[in-house]
């Protein structure tokens, strides 16, 4: 789905390009690898996936705000992000990242399926997600 569809279904809101937002989102993207890193060390492996998780969400989040786009759900972040790659904005692997993170911490939660290694594979994941973000929010 493209921007146009995702509003239409009202899985996405059209604003103007959110500077402050996008701000407030990459602070939190930067902030959440710590505490899924704290995490790891206390083998608290549920709450390292679903930290690692939520700085790939505000990073993503974040160029949506500075492109103009809030998101009402999950799922029409990683479409968006999908649309990003189609438009040759992003590689797609940074979409598969982005849904391997989102059903880990689905999992983490809701099923209470979570093992060390796949929060230590999900934080690796985040740290490069976060840094390709970056290097997108400079392009932008």
């Amino acid at each position: 789905m493209g921007p146009e569809e995702l509003v239409r279904a009202n899985y996405i809101q059209k604003i103007q390009p959110a500077q402050d937002l996008a701000e407030k989102e990459f602070h939190e993207a930067d902030y959440d690898p710590e505490s899924a890193e704290t995490a790891l060390h206390e083998k608290d492996y549920k709450w390292a996936i679903v930290k690692a998780y939520y700085a790939v969400f505000h990073s993503a989040k974040g160029i949506m705000f500075l492109m103009g786009f809030r998101e009402k759900t999950h799922f029409a972040v990683g479409e968006y992000l999908e649309f990003l790659s189609k438009k040759g904005k992003l590689e797609s692997r940074y979409v598969s990242d982005f849904k391997a993170c989102m059903s880990a911490r689905q999992a983490a939660d809701y099923n209470y399926d979570y093992s060390k290694k796949t929060a230590h594979d999900i934080h690796t994941i985040a740290e490069e997600f976060v840094e390709r973000m970056r290097k997108l929010r400079k392009a932008i």
